[in-house]
């Protein structure tokens, strides 16, 4: 571990919020919260924080001693000083003289002690941080650490690295007792330089930033030479000769951990994945023991609200026998929910507060010979997932290589999975109608379909943008905020659609809602027309549609989770315009299509709907062309893109609206929703 301080860094801290009137401490201790909070090795989604005990003035005027310590919510590697609230140091100091202090009333004291009421609500550890005299504190949750501490001798291992420069804590839950415990310890060592809190994490302290930083630095560089020493490796189980791959096993793991399945309303709340493997993820997954270092529970408590206490394992998928795998898959998550019932009915029992069990439903998935799966509500939230599996993979993996993994209690597991204060970091919030789902546009990188992509994402879809222009589709993907992914595809490239498809399984997990939108418009009169021509708008219009929807229907097959394929077809369908029977033609029989997945695939729970537009200005109707029909009619502009019963112009965001509307409709199929503003002509019986 690398030392990262810079007093020129620091200084430029000082300087740059001086005149937003943070002092010199808070600015100073924001620059190394960063540097802590920026290393993964160090701090993961929430874990970890720090703080600085200053002097600030009130809005009296008046000096004001105050502990300015991470607030929830913040991440450590890109805090800003609000991110750090400062509370009144006094009267937390005065707290330890109680007996007992509920997890209530201490947030309410916290909360009742700041200098803003605005500010966020100081981290659960905020009176373990006031207890201690220090002015500087550092607590990170180190893998290198923890790989000492999740050990059955842990206290003599630590003591045998770090000897008497630290002071040992039994694990206790984070909250008053815990604050309370690590103050007795430390006022029987008062000259320790920081604090080993068994099976949970590392403290440092100093006068300085720079010390409590250098400190944790050099600690952790201690745990990791004693990880070098005395090393074995884990044994290796025997795998398939040839293994299936991500594409082909995503679908089928995320239906079966679908929350929930409604087959009568076509719904189910859907789980997005989150892939990944390296050679020590894979030397874990491998390993002949898996079944036994992998399943004893989380390496820090912190972890349980985001991974649960341990992932569920699928055996090694060989290819060429999914079916049968899938069904050894479905036997596992039975397996799973059927443990985790009995895990929160038999702790439940020996709680003094009675719980309300969360879904049973794994949040990580092991699979020998490929890698790991996070997963969540979103694709954010299966990240979180999968890096903090990964750093339990590396925590498990050098505890193992020195001795034997053992964490904390099944019961101190349920208590922090169960704590009010642990779930509250996950939030609240109403989920949006498309949210969980994963949505591929194609012809995604502008107009219809780049409305339509930011639109879905406004729901809360997951969106992956397919265009032949990736550049395009990357722009596309900036304007709503550069979480959609964008892939380069030809649509009337077989080949090219089925790898834009399963790199989007490989991203997300799955597919549920398609928009087959990618299209242009052939003019000539039918009676002499070239085959090139007309073969060409089939390819496209018509052969593209195909392809893509076979695709979408493949991997909605696997997931068994139903689906919704949405297909832009075009008034010509139904209206066909003069000369310009080599796009309409194509079109109607895309048209029919729509209706042909309806019918065969209902029994999939798969839905096949249409959207119908006109003139609406995309890279099909370009302002050229708009500007010289309008001409050739006499018209202004505006009146010729507003020649419908309604005189409105339509929009791509109003064709988007009715994807989405479509997307939406659970009980619809073989739909064709007409955006033309009216044109009685193009109308549908």
């Amino acid at each position: 571990m690398q030392s990262r301080w810079s007093e020129a860094e620091a200084q430029e801290f000082v300087t740059r919020y001086a005149p937003k009137g943070v002092n010199a401490d808070l600015a100073v201790r924001t620059y190394t919260t960063r540097l802590l909070g920026s290393d993964p090795r160090m701090v993961l989604h929430g874990g970890g924080n720090t703080s600085v005990k200053t002097i600030v003035k009130d809005q009296l005027g008046e000096d004001v001693e105050v502990i300015c310590i991470k607030g929830s919510g913040w991440d450590m590697g890109v805090i800003e000083p609000a991110g750090l609230p400062a509370v009144r140091l006094a009267p937390l100091r005065k707290l330890r003289a109680l007996d007992k202090l509920s997890d209530e009333d201490m947030v309410n004291f916290q909360r009742i002690n700041l200098l803003d009421s605005t500010s966020p609500n100081p981290s659960v550890e905020t009176l373990l941080h006031a207890f201690l005299p220090h002015k500087f504190i550092d607590h990170v949750h180190s893998t290198a650490v923890l790989a000492l501490t999740d050990q059955p001798d842990n206290k003599a291992l630590v003591e045998e690295v770090y000897g008497d420069r630290v002071a040992y804590v039994p694990y206790t839950i984070p909250g008053f007792a815990l604050a309370k415990s690590v103050a007795d310890v430390f006022d029987k060592n008062p000259k320790v330089e920081g604090l080993v809190l068994l099976q949970h994490g590392i403290f440092t302290v100093g006068d300085s930033a720079e010390q409590a930083y250098s400190r944790m630095i050099e600690f952790v560089t201690m745990a990791e030479e004693r990880l070098t020493r005395q090393r074995k490796p884990l044994a290796k189980a025997a795998l398939p000769a040839k293994l299936a791959s991500v594409p082909e096993i995503a679908p089928i793991l995320r239906g079966a951990v679908a929350l929930e399945k409604n087959a009568y309303a076509g719904t189910a709340k859907r789980q997005i994945l989150d892939f990944r493997t390296n050679e020590q993820i894979l030397a874990y997954v491998n390993g002949a023991e898996l079944s036994r270092y992998s399943q004893k529970g989380v390496v820090t408590p912190d972890h349980t609200i985001r991974t649960k206490n341990w992932p569920m394992i699928v055996p090694a998928p060989e290819a060429g026998k999914l079916g049968e795998w899938a069904g050894e898959v479905r036997a596992a998550v039975d397996v799973f929910v059927a443990r985790y019932h009995d895990y929160f009915a038999r702790n439940n029992d020996k709680s003094p507060v009675k719980k309300k069990e969360l879904d049973p439903l794994p949040r990580v998935i092991l699979v020998p010979g490929v890698g790991m799966f996070g997963l969540g509500a979103t694709a954010k939230d299966a990240a979180i997932a999968a890096d903090i599996a990964e750093n339990a993979i590396a925590v498990i993996s050098d505890a193992e290589a020195i001795g034997e993994y053992s964490c904390i209690s099944e019961y101190d597991m349920f208590e922090v999975e169960y704590w009010s204060l642990e779930q509250a970091k996950l939030g609240k919030s109403n989920e949006k109608a498309l949210s969980r789902q994963v949505a591929v546009i194609t012809g995604g990188g502008s107009g219809i379909g780049a409305a339509t992509a930011k639109a879905m994402a406004g729901q809360g879809a997951e969106v992956a943008i397919l265009d032949r222009d990736l550049d395009a589709a990357k722009a596309a993907a900036k304007k709503i905020g550069g979480k959609a992914l964008a892939v380069q595809c030809d649509v009337t490239d077989p080949a090219s659609i089925k790898a834009a498809f399963d790199r989007v399984v490989s991203t997300f997990g799955g597919v549920d809602i398609v928009v087959s939108n990618a299209g242009a418009a052939w003019q000539g009169t039918i009676g002499t027309v070239d085959d090139e021509t007309l073969r060409k708008s089939f390819e496209l219009n018509f052969w593209a549609h195909q392809n893509v929807a076979q695709n979408a229907v493949r991997i909605m097959q696997a997931q068994g989770t139903f689906g919704s394929l949405l297909f832009n077809t075009s008034k010509q369908a139904v209206n066909p315009g003069k000369d310009f029977g080599p796009y309409g033609l194509p079109k109607a029989a895309t048209l029919f299509l729509v209706k042909q997945y309806a019918l065969d695939h209902g029994k999939d729970g798969i839905r096949s709907n249409a959207v119908n537009a006109d003139r609406i200005r995309t890279g099909l109707l370009t302002d050229e062309m708009v500007a010289s029909r309008s001409k050739a009619r006499g018209l202004s502009e505006a009146d010729y893109m507003a020649g419908n019963l309604l005189k409105r112009e339509v929009t791509a965001e109003d064709v988007a609206d009715a994807f989405v509307y479509l997307a939406t409709a659970s009980k619809t199929t073989a739909a064709v929703v007409t955006v033309d503003g009216g044109n009685i002509e193009a109308s549908l019986r």
